[in-house]
Order: structure tokens, then sequence, then C-alpha cells
């Protein structure tokens, strides 16, 4: 149970394990019907219970009202949660109650005007197309189990854009290595097969000679040292580690996400690619990254253009021409 408790006769007190139950519906709801990642039903978990456990005489949803939610969302701030984090959480129960709306739990849906905090979309932080060559080009024992592993690992996921979760869950039958693509399954249990180029494929078969020495009875593609399936913070701490001696500064593996996407885009491919290979449900999401491209594009021309209007310009300016007698067309 999430919030019941004993009352001081021992007795379990029902009212509170009536929220319980209509919070796991939800949780269900969201991992089954709406296919949510694990992550993600762990996340609305935590903030329901945030919700809930802040308000202890509420025993069910039919009870909360736009006032307490409100007070909520500003207990919040006063104990100093960032935006971001309050916006999520006024998120997560919105999506509960309109849940229960739909389910015939409640009349009247009291989130339906709560409002959350602005958060500043900051762009995507990425590595430049020489930083990417410099973390991929890099030399590296071929002897070290761990080395051609971790390298393997960051030639994917610069290679395909796929998410880190994907990656770990990926599995060795998954790969096609004649047409050189790889089986990855997204969010909401979406199937998709993403490309990847030579320089990955190298990457991996190196590997390959390492992996079948030390799996333990796995089908995963990449595996740690003790031969289980890797764990998402060994490859977040591998995609650190590597980025940190190229850019001085630590990026996460959804920075290669969104190098990859940047990349792409810059070499021209059309937005509706981009979407499909990173498994975007919204075009939204996935023009974000012309925002990157574009502020590229801009920094260029301000450097390169005469008449930018930037003081960072070259210092020169057109020969006055003199009038053409002929007509030019």
């Amino acid at each position: 149970m999430l919030l019941a408790s004993i009352d001081h006769h021992g007795l379990v007190d029902q009212a509170v394990t009536e929220c319980d139950a209509q919070i796991e519906a939800f949780l269900e709801f969201l991992g089954g019907a709406r296919g949510r990642s694990p992550n993600t039903v762990r996340a609305y978990r935590n903030d329901l219970t945030t919700l809930f456990v802040s308000m202890p005489d509420i025993e069910s949803v039919a009870q909360l009202s736009l006032i307490d939610l409100r007070a909520w969302l500003a207990d919040l701030h006063r104990a100093g949660c960032a935006r971001a984090t309050i916006a999520r959480k006024a998120a997560a129960a919105r999506a509960f109650t309109s849940w229960a709306l739909q389910r015939g739990i409640i009349e009247v849906d009291p989130a339906l005007r709560l409002a959350s905090p602005s958060v500043p979309k900051a762009l995507p932080v990425i590595l430049s197309q020489d930083q990417a060559a410099t973390l991929l080009d890099r030399e590296i024992d071929p002897t070290n189990l761990v080395d051609v592993r971790d390298q393997a690992i960051l030639e994917l996921l610069y290679a395909t854009g796929i998410r880190v979760a994907e990656l770990c869950s990926a599995d060795f039958g998954d790969l096609d290595s004649e047409r050189k693509v790889i089986r990855v399954v997204g969010k909401g249990n979406k199937e998709r097969m993403v490309p990847y180029g030579n320089p990955a494929q190298r990457a991996l078969n190196r590997w390959f000679t390492f992996r079948g020495k030390i799996a333990c009875e796995t089908t995963a593609l990449f595996v740690g040292v003790r031969g289980g399936r890797i764990d998402q913070r060994v490859v977040r701490s591998i995609v650190n580690k590597s980025t940190i001696a190229v850019t001085g500064s630590s990026l996460s593996p959804h920075a290669l996400r969104h190098t990859a996407a940047t990349h792409v885009l810059e070499g021209g491919a059309d937005m509706r690619v981009v979407q499909e290979l990173l498994g975007h449900a919204s075009m939204a999401t996935t023009q974000r990254y012309t925002h990157v491209s574009v502020e590229r594009l801009r920094k260029t021309f301000e450097i390169a253009h005469p008449r930018s209007g930037s003081d960072s310009g070259p210092d020169w300016e057109e020969e006055p021409q003199a009038n053409a007698t002929g007509s030019s067309g």
C-alpha cells in the first residue's frame, strides 16, 4: 500500500486504502494501456504519493479541490522545489484527475484549471561535429574488454540517436549486421528499426569478440563485467567520463541523442525522417533540434557575413561598383 495507515486501535484506515486503490489502478493504466515505461510509472507514483501524504485528511481523489492542489504547489514552491519539478508534479496530478473523471470516479476535474509554472526551454547541449569525431576516433586498447565495449556503446548511441533505456534493453538478436539496422522498442512499447553505419558496425564486431566470453546466459547486446545485462547507470557513467575528456564537462547519453539528431538535420535530412529515427510521437519534439541548428547557423553568419551587424564579423567593405552600361540578367 502507498498511504494506508493504522490508527491507535490497530485498525487499517479503509478510507486511505481507497486512495491507494485509485492510485494503483491509475498506475496500472499507465503501464498497461498507455505503455509507459517502469521509470515513468515510478515517477508518477512518487509524485502522487507526495500529493496525498501532504493532505492526510484527503481520503479519495473525489475529495480533492482546485484549492487543495494550488496549496500543494505553493507548499512545494516555498520548500524550494525547482520550477521544472513543480511543473512535473502538477502534470502528474492533472493526468490522475483526468483519468478519474474518465472512469466516473469524479464528476468534475479539480485540476482542469490547475496552472503550472512556466519552465524556460533550454536548447539541448550537444557536441560539435569535430568534438564527436574526437570522441569516437580516440585510441583505445583493443585487448581491453571494457574499452572495446565502451567504444561500441558510444558509437552506437551517436550513430542511431537511441535512448539509453533502448540501448540497455536491446538484445543481441535485435541487430541485423548485414543491413546495419537495430530493432529498438521505445516509449509506449513502439517498435522501430534504426540504421547505423560502418564505424558503429566495426566497433560492434570488436565488442562481439569479447561478449561471447562473458555473457552469462543473457540475450543482452551489452553486458557488464560480470556478464549480466548492462545497467543504465553504467552507460551514463561511460558517457560522462568520455565526454569530460573531450569537452571538459560531463554530458549525458541524451546529449549524444541530441547531437546525433542535430548533425543529421545539419546534413540535410528531412524532419520527418529524423522524427522516425528518434521515435518521437510528436513533430513538435523533433523541431527543437532545428532551433539548435539555426543558432549554430546564426553564429557562423555573424562571424562570416560582412553585414551581419555583429562586431565580430570580418572588417571589410565591398568596393563601390561603377554603373554598368549594359543590363544584367
